[in-house]
């Protein structure tokens, strides 16, 4: 069930609420796209700015509109244990497949705050459950050893890693063993991480190309290394933009230019500088996107 591209979908806004429709839209060109799995209330869907009801209402969006075509993978981590015990119940009472946790920010916990702060979901809450590391966001690195001790938690799966270090990558994955799934977290090492045992991506470029995010995970899977290194090298340009700015500024941006979202955000994030957004025209031009 978790293997592939999945997306980090971002939340349309329209005067300063979601808009449902634009989202569920968005979602039937994931799909229709090829898309494997959906995770909404991340990063890229601005969660730090969501409500509990709006952050629940996405939940329940995505699960009914996704109607099992695709796993649902919540967003539902917080830096406080208590709050992310109580978002994850809401995604496995909205029939959500699984859920992803942030590690604790600005806390800093130690490596053994983040064991038992995982621990404490997982037992409370009998829900497939994700760990997301991405150091560059919370201040905190989960070491491979910690990520280890997690995996023996029968209902913690895998991990989105974003650390971009191949090295750690490489010890996850030789700690956890197969049947741990380890998802890049960071589009412009999907490819290098499959190669060395991932299992996908959790990707913000899939928004935009859906399509070539899956056929570059797909062609991988069929052992067509030839194709997936195209791919790769293909998305190079187009998963830099996506980070010419805070994610999701970049990508939201994007969706606007494709006419399927208002690129509306919520402060504190702010519209793209003017020379980044000549930069992104540049870029989608050249990718034939616009």
């Amino acid at each position: 069930m978790f293997k592939g591209s999945f997306v980090a979908i971002v939340t349309p806004f329209k005067n300063g609420k979601i808009d449902e429709k634009a989202y569920a839209d968005l979602i039937e060109f994931q799909i229709g796209e090829g898309t494997q799995g959906i995770v909404p209330c991340g990063t890229t869907g601005e969660s730090a700015t969501l409500s509990h009801k709006e952050h629940e209402r996405v939940v329940e969006l995505t699960v009914e509109i996704a109607n099992k075509r695709v796993p649902v993978v919540a967003g539902t981590g917080s830096n406080s244990t208590t709050e992310a015990i109580m978002l994850t119940k809401h995604a496995k009472s909205a029939s959500a497949d699984a859920a992803l946790l942030i590690t604790p920010y600005y806390n800093k916990p130690t490596q053994e705050g983040l064991y038992q702060h995982f621990k404490a979901i997982a037992e409370s809450v009998d829900i497939p459950q994700f760990l997301y590391n991405v150091p560059g966001r919370t201040g905190v690195n989960m070491l491979p050893e910690t990520v280890a001790r997690l995996s023996k938690v029968k209902n913690i799966v895998g991990i989105k890693e974003a650390t971009g270090d191949m090295k750690q990558v490489s010890d996850v994955i030789a700690l956890c063993g197969d049947n741990f799934a380890v998802f890049s977290g960071d589009d412009f090492t999907t490819f290098p991480l499959l190669a060395i045992g991932g299992k996908g991506v959790i990707s913000v470029t899939a928004n935009v190309v859906p399509g070539d995010v899956a056929a570059l995970c797909n062609e991988f899977f069929v052992g067509n290394m030839r194709k997936a290194k195209e791919f790769h090298y293909k998305l190079r340009h187009l998963n830099e933009a996506m980070f010419y700015e805070t994610n999701p500024i970049p990508v939201k941006t994007a969706l606007s230019l494709m006419g399927k979202v208002s690129g509306e955000m919520r402060l504190p994030l702010c519209s793209m500088s003017e020379k980044n957004l000549e930069r992104l025209k540049g870029v989608m031009k050249g990718y034939g996107l616009i």
